[in-house]
């Protein structure tokens, strides 16, 4: 069923109205709140550690476990969505999202806190493709969707910079469970307003029957890559994630030979064959390449080079998002007058441009050099993010557009973990390269290692990030100018 409370005209589909655009802010609340629990931990976790004393181990778990189920269930729940309803997973999610979020406030053991973590994860993984599949079915017109979709890219951008800075602020007057706390205002809000602004949307393939094994499959082929993917980019090669990795493709072979088979598949392997589908997936996972991948070096330039506190670190990293805010809606207005491939394109020239400034910057760069170079690269990104995540979801069909938007969003967290290790190994490289040879070996290997060193040593550890950032940098800029080509190559002609 399709909500339109618009006037409707014979011309063209039917228009939204006030209510519409309700709803679509009743949305934003969970897609925010999610996306912000996966960095919302990075400053709570030394207040974590003093008071529930987890071991090494647990203490990477009940930061990655959230993550890690979130990727792998993303699939599954958004082809359940397709055929239980997206507004009955939506509630559900919420609901689930609203206990675990309590569960992990009070957590009393490092245990409790991980499956605390990972009931989080299983709710996101309801929530995220619920969001943008009601979006598909709230806006029927083109134009009004690409809007949406804006909104929709912003928000999700937004919240994993917000999470670190809500932490920060909550953490300076309360403990450590107030970050998950934050949650439960906008859990019990969605369950309050959803039922009354939300039509049940369900496709066509609720008529056939769920494949467990599929689903199982899908879990069982994304976690050991992502794992394995994250582990070799953080501590370089070994062969437990390596196997992983090996595995999770193997596995990963086995689930696409069963779509293929399947009558009523988890994922339509004819939609990711489309150019105006699957190309708009690629492009969009190499834009989450870069991002994440750049990211991790940004964050470290500011607090392990430049000395800032890690709330300072995180308030400065929302400055890039100014210039979202502006060319995201514009790149909506001019995708309407020009083919979306051209505009893509001048998106992801824009962004390498941005990649481009920072790969040239220096030790004494100025720090405004630093942002405005960030918020090139950041507008151009995003905007032509927001142009990909519409045309895809247009291509999609209304009974699939769970699937489709769970297909994407899985597509941008195998991206985040790439860019982790590609990006991560230019950088590590262009460091040891540029470190002196008679350095300690830990200094040697990356700058925390060699902040407890001699001074002379930090100063040449400082100097030989920002030279790894910058190789970062270009890296990012050179997958940006391909992200471009692929753009005008598959996507230029394609209509929503």
């Amino acid at each position: 069923m399709t909500l339109t409370a618009g006037p409707s005209t014979a011309a063209g589909p039917a228009r939204a109205g006030r209510r519409e655009w309700t709803a679509l802010g009743v949305l934003m609340l969970p897609l925010l709140l999610v996306s912000m629990d996966v960095s919302v931990l990075y400053f709570a976790i030394p207040s974590i550690a003093a008071d529930l004393r987890p071991g090494a181990t647990q203490q990477l778990w009940i930061l990655d476990m959230y993550g890690f189920v979130l990727a792998g269930l993303l699939v599954t729940m958004g082809s359940l969505g397709d055929r239980v309803g997206r507004r009955r997973l939506l509630l559900l999610g919420a609901a689930l999202f609203g206990a675990a979020s309590v569960a992990a406030a009070y957590a009393h053991s490092p245990g409790a806190l991980i499956g605390a973590r990972a009931l989080l994860g299983v709710a996101g993984a309801c929530l995220m493709p619920s969001t943008l599949a009601l979006i598909r079915t709230l806006f029927q017109d083109p134009a009004e969707r690409a809007k949406a979709v804006t909104l929709w890219t912003t928000v999700m951008a937004s919240g994993i910079s917000l999470g670190p800075v809500v932490s920060g602020a909550l953490l300076e007057h309360f403990w450590w469970g107030s970050v998950f706390l934050i949650n439960l205002p906008a859990m019990v809000l969605l369950l309050v307003l959803a039922p009354l602004l939300l039509a049940e949307s369900k496709g066509a393939a609720g008529r056939g029957r769920f494949d467990l094994v599929s689903a199982g499959l899908s879990l069982a082929a994304l976690l050991p890559v992502i794992h394995g993917i994250k582990e070799l980019a953080k501590d370089g090669w070994a062969p437990v994630p390596a196997l992983g990795i090996a595995v999770g493709l193997l596995l990963g072979v086995v689930f696409v030979r069963r779509q293929a088979r399947l009558d009523h598949p988890v994922i339509d392997l004819r939609l990711v064959r489309t150019p105006a589908y699957g190309g708009s997936l690629l492009v969009n996972l190499l834009a989450m390449v870069a991002t994440v991948g750049f990211a991790v070096f940004l964050t470290q330039y500011l607090q392990s080079v430049l000395g800032q506190s890690p709330l300072e670190a995180a308030l400065w990293s929302l400055v890039p998002a100014g210039g979202v805010m502006v060319a995201a809606p514009v790149a909506t207005v001019l995708a309407q007058r020009v083919d979306r491939a051209y505009v893509m394109g001048g998106g992801f020239l824009v962004s390498a441009a941005g990649f481009g400034w920072l790969a040239t910057i220096a030790r004494a760069t100025p720090f405004w050099v630093v942002l405005v170079g960030s918020a090139v690269y950041a507008a151009g990104l995003v905007s032509a993010m927001t142009l990909a995540n519409e045309l895809a979801l247009g291509a999609a069909p209304p009974e699939r557009a769970g699937a489709a938007a769970a297909v994407l969003e899985s597509g941008s967290e195998l991206g985040g973990a790439l860019g982790m290790a590609v990006l991560g190994s230019i950088g590590a490289a262009v460091y040891t390269a540029a470190m002196p040879s008679s350095a300690p070996p830990a200094a040697r290997e990356t700058l925390g290692g060699a902040l407890g060193s001699a001074p002379a040593v930090v100063d040449a550890a400082r100097s030989a990030f920002v030279e790894a950032m910058s190789g970062a940098a270009l890296g990012a800029a050179l997958l940006m100018l391909l992200a471009g080509v692929v753009s005008l190559v598959l996507l230029r002609g394609r209509q929503v």
